[in-house]
This record gives C-alpha cells, sequence and structure tokens, in this order.
C-alpha cells in the first residue's frame, strides 16, 4: 500500500500542486515541483526498491523481516524525531508567538485528516475488506505527505512564508493524529 500510495504521488503531486497554485493565480514553478518530487519521493521510492532487493537476493527474506527491519524501525523512529526537533527550530518562536495563528492552521487540517480516514475506513468496512487492509489503507489515505509539501513550499515561497508554516504546523498535527487514528483503529479491530 506505501509503494502503490508512493507511486500516485509521484505521478499526481505535481499535477495537483500545479492545479492548485494555478486556481490561486500564483506562478507555477514547474521545476520546483518536479526537483522536489525527485528529491523527495523518486528517490527514496528508488533507494528503498532496489535496496529491498539487492538485500532480499544477498539475506533472504527470514532475514530481511527479523533482522534488518528491526534495526531500521529505530532509526526511522530517531529520523522522524530529528525531523521534528529541525521544524520546531526554525518555526518555533512562530509558533510560540501566534499560537491563534496555529490554531487556525491546525483546526483544517485536523479534520481533512479525520475526514479522510473515516471515509476510507467506513468504504474498506462497506466493502468488507479485512482489517489487516481496511486499517493501513485508511491511515495512509489520511497521511498528508507533509516531506513533499514542505520541500515545495520552501522552494517556491521560502523558509519564511506562511505555506512554509503550514506545512511545519501540518507535521506537527498529522503525527499526534495519526496516533490517536492507530488506536482508533484497534479499538474498532472487531468491526471487520
Amino acid at each position: 500500500m506505501v509503494a502503490i500510495n508512493s507511486l500516485t504521488m509521484l505521478f499526481l503531486y505535481g499535477h495537483l500542486g500545479g492545479f492548485l497554485l494555478g486556481v490561486g493565480r500564483l506562478p507555477v514553478p514547474w521545476q520546483a515541483l518536479l526537483l522536489s518530487i525527485s528529491v523527495y519521493a523518486a528517490l527514496p521510492l528508488l533507494a528503498g526498491f532496489a535496496s529491498r532487493k539487492l538485500l532480499l537476493r544477498a539475506k533472504g527474506e527470514n532475514w530481511f523481516n527479523e533482522k534488518f527491519l528491526h534495526v531500521l524501525t529505530p532509526v526511522s523512529i530517531s529520523a522522524l524525531l530529528f525531523t521534528l526537533i529541525l521544524l520546531f527550530s526554525f518555526k518555533g518562536n512562530i509558533i510560540l508567538e501566534k499560537p491563534l495563528t496555529i490554531l487556525w492552521i491546525a483546526i483544517p487540517l485536523f479534520i481533512q485528516t479525520n475526514l479522510i480516514f473515516w471515509l476510507t475506513y467506513g468504504s474498506a468496512k462497506l466493502l468488507k475488506l479485512e482489517y489487516e487492509n481496511a486499517a493501513p489503507a485508511a491511515l495512509i489515505g489520511a497521511s498528508n505527505h507533509f516531506e513533499v509539501a514542505i520541500a515545495t513550499s520552501t522552494m517556491i515561497f521560502g523558509l519564511s512564508s506562511g505555506a512554509s508554516l503550514a506545512t511545519v504546523v501540518g507535521v506537527l498535527i498529522e503525527v499526534p493524529v495519526m496516533l490517536m487514528l492507530v488506536k482508533v483503529c484497534r479499538r474498532t479491530r472487531n468491526w471487520f
């Protein structure tokens, strides 16, 4: 599901970003959009695909699942925490100085994430999907790919822009909201 989501983002993100910028009558910086997609979506996807193939061929699926993934999990969590610390260091003063602005950005993001999650989770229930497919589909559908959004907004509007602030707030909202939705999935497992 993550691979399909990444491929979808790879092919649709630029078009959607260009469309939304065009609707707002902003110039569409196609080079910046393509660079963001290449660096933050295509490169990790290709690196993950290639490294997985190489590791499976060299060590086997059992080693990959039992050893490698257990080593990789704390590394990915540490990288996420480091990213959040870095984001706070760039935008922390604004977050502390303008809490009402942050709230006005956070509310629609909270609503949007929950709306997409519940639409996807409910659709999975109606389609009689198993829990093992329904929960990840709903969580992936509700995720916002703020890593690409941060890169794109920074490249187009600059680090001190309101767009960059919105993407940082998005990350800060998404992490606790997604953890809450994981808890919802675990409690509603018996629905499926």
